[in-house]
């Protein structure tokens, strides 16, 4: 199956690491030109260090302020670009969850997680949309909690929530284009700080030694699905590669939920 990725410009924000950096690895292997970013200078280097990629090119910016946001447009555009200039996927993956309990966020907290987890995708849209071509793809990632939020972290989830609805708005706008705008919105992911947590809590409550032998207990109470365990970081990436792809031509303003059916409602 052909993805039609080759020597096509892919801009990934927060991809120095986590999921971000495995969706950098993931658009590798189909030979895309993957811009990994990083807020802070030096990440997205060391991390293009460690894809071993010609095609992995560095850049960085803090996106949560508007000095930032115009730093990783003026370093994508000074870029020697062998195939054109034009940024044919943009992923906006860079999110952050904090900690919080509605008796205890702070107006700043609220907006400190809304400028985190929804400003930054505008800013980076505002400023890359005019270097899109008519058949370029937008690709949010989000979370299920935007349509189950639960009671702790409702900052978090309030932004993302307002990211779902940013989606849809996108999409009818830039859709007449031929652009297309979706929302990829995983569950827990099993990432090494995912695991590293809840096998420390699955030994307290010995179902195991390791994370494979306590996945199915670890599921069962913390996030029941029908598949009865956690998505992988590639499960997540080869969503996100799908619906960049010539192949997703005509999927347009949808939330994506990667979470084994555990949002039971359509």
């Amino acid at each position: 199956m052909d993805l039609n990725l080759e020597n096509k410009n892919v801009l990934i924000t927060g991809s120095n690491r986590g999921t971000g950096n495995d969706i950098a690895k993931a658009f590798l292997e189909e030979g895309a030109r993957v811009f990994v970013h990083s807020l802070s200078e030096g990440a997205s280097e060391s991390a293009c260090e460690a894809l071993a990629n010609d095609l992995a090119l560095p850049i960085w910016g803090d996106i949560t302020t508007d000095v930032g946001a115009n730093q990783v447009l003026a370093q994508y555009l000074a870029q020697d670009f062998p195939h054109g200039q034009q940024l044919d996927v943009l992923i906006n993956n860079y999110g952050e969850a904090r900690r919080g309990k509605w008796s205890t966020t702070s107006t700043e907290d609220w907006i400190k997680l809304y400028d985190i987890n929804t400003l930054s995708i505008v800013r980076m849209v505002q400023l890359f949309l005019p270097h899109l071509p008519n058949n370029g793809r937008i690709i949010n990632l989000g979370t299920i909690g935007s349509t189950r939020p639960n009671n702790i972290m409702p900052h978090y989830y309030a932004a993302k929530g307002a990211l779902a609805t940013l989606t849809v708005s996108l999409s009818k706008e830039v859709g007449p284009r031929g652009i297309t705008v979706n929302l990829v919105s995983p569950g827990l992911i099993r990432t090494p700080e995912v695991e590293s947590s809840y096998l420390e809590r699955a030994k307290k409550e010995g179902w195991g030694d390791s994370f494979e032998e306590a996945e199915a207990k670890i599921t069962e109470n913390y996030f029941p699905n029908p598949l009865g365990r956690i998505a992988t970081r590639r499960e997540v990436s080869s969503v996100v590669l799908f619906l960049s792809s010539k192949l997703a031509s005509f999927v347009n303003g949808q939330n994506i939920r990667v979470d084994g059916g555990a949002v039971d409602y359509v």
